[in-house]
């Protein structure tokens, strides 16, 4: 059909309303013949005609169909920039006129008039953007290219300020076409965007809005297809209603392409000028996130431990259902703590925001968020991510400087059941994360705090017995413990407390608390009550009598390896404390070890012995070389300060040191004899 007739027929059809379903047949048709046209006013009045066609906007697919319309514009332009490149010479040569691309740009961008809302006039522009200069293709000349930044930043602004109320689909619009093009603009044409108007409408599009998150309420349809099947398992089935609704989300334009769209939310939080927005902005995504675990709490799938979901759920859950669904939260998550990265920017930036009236509001809302997040950042792991950590440690140093604030903090967030382990896995989650948070906060706390929260909050954790699922919660425990206890302003909480932590310490280890974690916690013990440490003044022996105990239990320790690959050593020696299952002994001599560089010297003395007395007793060889190897790093790779070190290399090689460590104390002959003289032969 030539160009003319087909042109007429596809106007009359996209002036005639029809099935959405129709929409991609008379894009694809669009496309294909706004890049064959010749006649400029043609292209022109095509363009106007897709922007205000019945056919394409009296019922659309929601963003789907602003995607479609930006496709065709895209696809059109890429074809006339292979024309450009390929086939203007073979059509000249059969006499047949080309339109140049900058008089197809010019003619296409003319379509974009009065007769249409501005909002989809950002679907033209971004299209032949993209056509032309995404992935580098560079199609452009460089003063067009500027025109049509610069007519994407005015289309752009000009459709903000004709936004009234609530964001619709000319926001979510705004928000689709920007999220794919911002990266083509130039700094000084992102410098004009008003962000103040553009920030709120992309938080809507992204977090409140169908085309989103849905407010975060979508985790709350799934209970009802959430079902117990006859062999007691539940079961999601990846043919209900409800995984179909997730499914369809997750490949939603906005949600697909979230990591951009979470990049450039950032960008707007770190250029609006109207600082009272920022506010909004942490308070929305607090609001957000709070969503998220009301509604998971509510759930049947949050009842189950995650390290117990092959025993509850069915197996069609584990690999369809539930991975759909978790990724949609981990996008989420990890949307929010971008903005949140730009948030806590601001704020370390700006004076306003940094000022002690606002600082400790916002970094007690973003610990908030945080925590609603925290059963779905808690599966990847601690220091998975760099910016959470980020976001997290900075609100937690903000929040130090305010002892008032960190207080009220704790107790808005301490544990539901307090001195008990709650039942529900999403409130053994939150009392992680509370444990977590309140170790940074010991030390600007009062001693009263410290002892009726975080030791009583802290104490059900330590008790032994417990399932090994928990294990981080209960080092977690630990780490709360031996932080309340170095604090300097709880020296009479810690004598009060010690002898019971040191009690629970050696009961809980091996089976509820990993190698390294004894280790550490072992070492500060040590720390703490060594001088020059308040408590040392009026407890000197504690520090001997704390390594007395822990040399007596590894003279009977038992010497089989440990079956948990969490025994493995945290030395230097990687490459060979990888290869070693250290045993309980083993355990306790390295952690014997790690804590001479806190012992007086006029103790090293009598210590070091005992030391090389344990390694000699070991008889698992390999054991026994990571020991050495372990007693060798403390004393010589800069662990102690100058003097201990000297005392030990002088141990180590006039004292008889290096023979007691490698042969055993036993070796060296007691008995008097001749300097040179040849020992006894056997007969």
């Amino acid at each position: 059909m030539p160009s003319d007739r087909l042109l007429a027929s596809l106007l009359r059809s996209l002036q005639t309303s029809s099935l959405q379903q129709d929409t991609p047949r008379l894009l694809s048709t669009a496309s294909t013949l706004l890049s064959s046209l010749t006649n400029p006013l043609n292209i022109t009045l095509l363009t106007a005609h897709i922007l205000s066609a019945p056919a394409i906007w009296d019922r659309p697919d929601g963003l789907r169909t602003c995607l479609r319309v930006l496709g065709a514009f895209h696809s059109a332009s890429i074809r006339i920039l292979h024309k450009e490149d390929h086939g203007s010479q073979a059509a000249e040569l059969r006499g047949i006129k080309c339109l140049g691309k900058d008089s197809w740009v010019r003619a296409v961008v003319k379509g974009a008039d009065e007769r249409s809302p501005r909002w989809r006039h950002l679907l033209v522009i971004g299209g032949v953007l993209l056509g032309f200069e995404d992935q580098h293709r560079h199609g452009l000349p460089h003063s067009l290219r500027s025109t049509m930044e610069s007519a994407m930043v005015t289309a752009a602004n000009m459709a903000l300020d004709k936004l009234k109320g609530d964001v619709d689909m000319d926001g979510y619009c705004i928000a689709l076409v920007l999220n794919h093009t911002f990266k083509l603009l130039s700094d000084s044409e992102r410098g004009l965007i008003n962000y103040d108007r553009l920030l709120p409408v992309l938080m809507g599009s992204a977090f409140f809005s169908h085309e989103g998150f849905h407010s975060g309420y979508f985790l709350g349809i799934l209970d009802a297809n959430v079902l117990q099947a006859a062999d007691s398992k539940f079961n999601w089935s990846p043919k209900s209603s409800t995984f179909y609704q997730v499914k369809q989300m997750s490949s939603r334009p906005l949600i697909a392409s979230m990591g951009p769209l979470s990049r450039l939310i950032a960008h707007s939080a770190e250029y609006c000028e109207d600082s009272t927005i920022l506010h909004t902005l942490v308070d929305d995504l607090h609001g957000f996130a709070r969503t998220l675990t009301v509604q998971w709490r509510q759930n049947k799938l949050s009842e189950v431990d995650p390290t117990e979901e092959s025993v509850y759920l069915q197996q069609e859950s584990l690999e369809i259902t539930l991975p759909v669904l978790w990724q949609v939260l981990k996008t989420a998550m990890f949307a929010i703590v971008v903005v949140l990265r730009a948030a806590m920017g601001r704020v370390l930036g700006d004076r306003g925001l940094a000022a002690d009236e606002s600082a400790p509001i916002i970094a007690v809302q973003i610990l908030h968020t945080l925590r609603h997040l925290y059963f779905i950042s808690s599966r990847l792991g601690s220091g998975a991510f760099s910016q959470y950590n980020f976001v997290s440690l900075t609100a937690i140093d903000i929040l130090t400087n305010f002892p008032n604030q960190a207080e009220n903090f704790l107790q808005d967030i301490r544990p539901c059941d307090l001195g008990r382990i709650p039942n529900h896995p999403l409130d053994r989650c939150l009392d992680l994360f509370f444990l977590n948070t309140a170790e940074h906060l010991t030390m600007i706390i009062s001693p009263q705090v410290n002892e009726n929260l975080l030791l009583v909050a802290a104490s059900p954790y330590l008790i032994p017995g417990g399932n090994n699922s928990m294990l981080e919660i209960f080092e977690a425990a630990h780490s709360v413990m031996l932080a309340v206890l170095g604090a300097p302003q709880n020296v009479s909480l810690t004598s009060k407390h010690l002898s019971s932590y040191v009690n629970a310490l050696f009961n809980v280890f091996p089976q509820n608390l990993s190698a390294r974690q004894f280790r550490f916690a072992f070492r500060t013990l040590i720390r703490i009550t060594a001088p020059p440490s308040p408590l040392s003044a009026t407890q000197p022996l504690l520090p001997s009598t704390l390594l007395e105990l822990i040399h007596d239990r590894a003279m009977n320790a038992p010497i089989m390896p440990l079956p948990s690959p969490d025994a493995m050593p945290s030395t230097n020696s990687a490459s060979v404390s990888n290869e070693i299952l250290l045993s309980e002994q083993a355990v306790l001599i390295l952690a014997f070890l790690d804590s001479l560089p806190y012992m007086p010297i006029e103790e090293l003395e009598e210590w070091l012995p005992l030391a090389s007395d344990l390694i000699s007793s070991m008889t698992d060889q390999g054991m026994a070389r990571l020991c050495r190897e372990r007693l060798w790093e403390v004393m010589s790779s800069g662990e102690m300060d100058v003097s201990r070190a000297g005392f030990c290399v002088a141990w180590w090689s006039t004292r008889g040191g290096r023979d007691m460590v490698i042969h055993g104390r036993s070796s060296k002959s007691t008995e008097p004899h001749v300097s040179g003289g040849f020992p006894e032969m056997a007969s």
